[in-house]
């Protein structure tokens, strides 16, 4: 059963019809309890608007399955739901360990390609040096799961769950994120506020990337990506002109990556969708773009390992040591706290996905 958005919808109105909130929508906390994802608990949203999605409390309070009026929208890899307690070791493991999902998030001190870098910061001799590996250690880490549940207003009611997860280290970085998801009853749009803060006495790198992950029946020939920005730059010995629309799975197809400068809306808001016209299907993404300045298009459109990935980032394509050398890399101060903002919503028909492509039309348009 689906329900109207919007302040329609007060309490005392809507459990007239209902003896339950869960009977329309809802927040439900369940564990994994069979295969590699075993332990692994997971909050079920359902928004009473046709979304479902699920949010992985011991992966990094990631999002996992979604799907809209029962269509999936996101990419799954084909390792599954890994739990952390049965991951491989850093380097390229978290190849290994990647469950795709909608939300994946890298960092928090590093992400992309890894290696070994100085650890000064932390002057301590028995720690001389940091091995980085792909994306970051955060992803694999559980949350302490703050709460959940439903909130009622003067505007109506909201589904959330808040937890915080640590990534810590004995003569290391001491680094938390505090994570809030939101959406409202009846709404089709996912709320993510995060705070990454310094939570130790020593000063740390700081990368951050969102791995939005997206699949088949949403990828499929003819879908396209709506940005507004000029021609991406490949990252390798590749090139198309026509990258931003899909193709069906092709065999013996490698990855490319395609790096864009997002021109942003006056209150510096980059907005970003991925559509399929044919089903009348879209998501779209809204962040700051001044937060995280740079944008990476991932198309992987082989057999198999069909997936797409919009991933606004604080960081180019090039990684860590790239960054080092452009004098990008950011630091957190002790204490320090840097707030990050991550809307993804459904466009559901053609109207809405024209809309939004106009919205992206008058970004483009003013030059900012």
């Amino acid at each position: 059963m689906a329900v109207e958005t919007g302040s329609r919808w007060d309490r005392a109105s809507l459990l007239r019809r209902v003896g339950r909130l869960e009977q329309v929508a809802g927040v439900r906390l369940m564990t994994i309890e069979d295969g590699i994802g075993r332990g692994v608990r997971v909050l079920q949203f359902r928004s009473g608007g046709g979304l479902a999605f699920d949010v992985l409390v011991d992966r990094a309070f990631d999002i996992g399955l979604c799907e809209f009026r029962g269509r999936s929208l996101t990419w799954l890899s084909g390792n599954g739901l890994v739990a952390p307690w049965f991951a491989e070791p850093m380097g390229l493991g978290w190849l290994r360990s990647w469950n795709g999902g909608l939300l994946v998030t890298c960092g928090l001190d590093h992400t992309l390609i890894g290696g070994t870098d100085s650890a000064e910061q932390f002057h301590q001799d028995i720690r001389p040096t940091v091995d980085y590996g792909l994306h970051g250690r955060i992803g694999m880490l559980p949350a302490r799961l703050v709460g959940y549940g439903e909130e009622w207003n003067e505007s109506g009611c909201v589904l959330w769950a808040e937890g915080v997860v640590r990534q810590a280290a004995v003569f290391g970085e001491v680094l938390e994120v505090r994570r809030r998801i939101e959406v409202g009853l009846g709404e089709t749009c996912i709320r993510i506020r995060d705070a990454v803060t310094n939570a130790g006495f020593d000063p740390a790198t700081h990368m951050y990337l969102y791995h939005v992950n997206l699949g088949y029946p949403l990828l499929d020939e003819g879908a396209r990506l709506l940005i507004p920005a000029p021609a991406g730059a490949p990252t390798g010995d590749f090139g198309e002109p026509g990258y931003r629309r899909m193709t069906a799975p092709q065999p013996g197809c490698r990855e490319q990556c395609y790096e864009h400068a997002v021109r942003l809306e006056p209150d510096g808001t980059a907005a970003v969708a991925f559509v399929n016209e044919a089903l009348g299907l879209g998501v779209y993404q809204l962040y700051d773009g001044r937060a995280m300045p740079f944008h990476t298009l991932w198309r992987m459109l082989g057999e198999g390992t069909y997936g797409v990935a919009l991933e606004p980032t604080t960081n180019r394509d090039a990684g860590r040591f790239d960054a080092i050398e452009r004098g990008e890399l950011r630091w957190l101060r002790p204490g320090e706290t840097r707030r990050y903002r991550l809307d993804l919503g459904v466009l559901d028909g053609q109207a809405e996905i024209a809309a939004f492509a106009d919205r992206i039309a008058a970004v483009e348009t003013s030059g900012r």
